[in-house]
């Protein structure tokens, strides 16, 4: 177990010492969330494959449930008491809420919509941080950023092509869970220097155990088959490492910097969308993904060229 106490003391640790320079923050922050989201799609399709057997809540609550009980078994909180404090508790309440509230939008809109479509949607997000960023986080959002999150955004229009189909249940499902996970965005990166990683973890995902937990005598269902057991561990360890490494990406740079790099998801939904569930892209998703992609690259070649420049600048003072 001293290994363990190990671990939470790495996880904990801030990245930003003054060995580090701005610019290789601001590249590991968008490393981190290129691997998030990579995490995100995996949890999300092991999340729509459970949906077919098993109710939405219910998957809600086991993907919640295996994420507290790793956590707190990796993170021995037992030994490292800090990880269940936070400072702002209200901050960490308002957050944790918001990824519950993403999670059920999102889990119960993929019962009906594409993977991918559904991930377009939620690529509406860094707009919305971009836009609360100033109010909220006293960022500044630059041109450049502005016109990578508009052209990235021009992409999700592409594929979601507004006004194409009528508005169903799955589709406000998707929108509510969009809305909720800028806000956790958000109150993510405003705690990111107050509280640390590993409470971050563990008070969303033991929030959100609590709070489903009436709703099961009502919805249960019990697994039936190894494969739906071995899923349901898989999304505990997805969901843990997916906001770990988001967490991580807004203590290290801005929010509307790593934001944009939220994009890159959609080309991991669409592969598993097809190779899980034979959902084979249309056209416009192909196309809205090369302009998202398109964004993505712009953005990692604009703040690469700006961290080279402040940093020749500092090596000249």
């Amino acid at each position: 177990m001293a290994g363990l106490t190990v671990t939470v003391s790495t996880f904990d640790t801030p990245l930003n010492g003054r060995s580090m320079t701005v610019a290789r923050q601001r590249l590991i922050g968008i490393g981190f969330m290129c691997l998030a989201v990579m995490c995100f799609a995996a949890l999300d399709s092991t999340a729509k494959w459970l949906s077919h057997s098993l109710p939405v809540l219910e998957v809600a609550f086991l993907r919640y449930l295996g994420a507290f009980v790793l956590i707190a078994v990796v993170m021995n909180p037992w030994r490292a008491p800090q990880a269940w404090r936070s400072d702002k508790l209200w901050l960490q309440t308002l957050r944790s809420l918001s990824l519950l509230g993403s999670t059920v939008g999102n889990f119960m809109a993929l019962r009906t919509m594409q993977l991918a479509d559904v991930m377009a949607i939620n690529f509406a997000v860094p707009f919305l941080v971009a836009i609360l960023a100033g109010p909220l986080l006293g960022e500044r959002v630059y041109a450049r950023q502005w016109i990578a999150i508009a052209f990235g955004f021009a992409g999700v229009l592409v594929v979601t092509r507004p006004g194409s189909a009528p508005i169903d249940a799955g589709l406000l499902w998707a929108l509510g869970g969009m809305l909720c996970n800028a806000y956790y965005a958000v109150s993510t990166r405003q705690l990111s220097n107050v509280d640390s990683a590993s409470s971050m973890l563990l008070i969303s995902a033991g929030l959100a155990t609590v709070l489903l937990a009436p709703t099961l005598p009502a919805i249960w269902v019990w697994p039936t088959t190894n494969m739906q057991w071995i899923a349901m561990g898989i999304m505990g360890i997805f969901a843990t490492i997916s906001h770990f490494f988001v967490i991580r990406a807004y203590t290290l740079a801005p929010a509307p910097v790593v934001a944009p790099f939220s994009y890159s998801q959609m080309i991991w939904t669409s592969l598993l969308g097809y190779i899980i569930f034979a959902d084979v892209p249309g056209i416009y998703t192909l196309i809205g993904a090369a302009i998202v992609v398109a964004s993505g690259l712009y953005l990692l070649v604009a703040e690469t060229r700006q961290g080279r420049r402040v940093a020749s600048r500092v090596m000249r003072d």
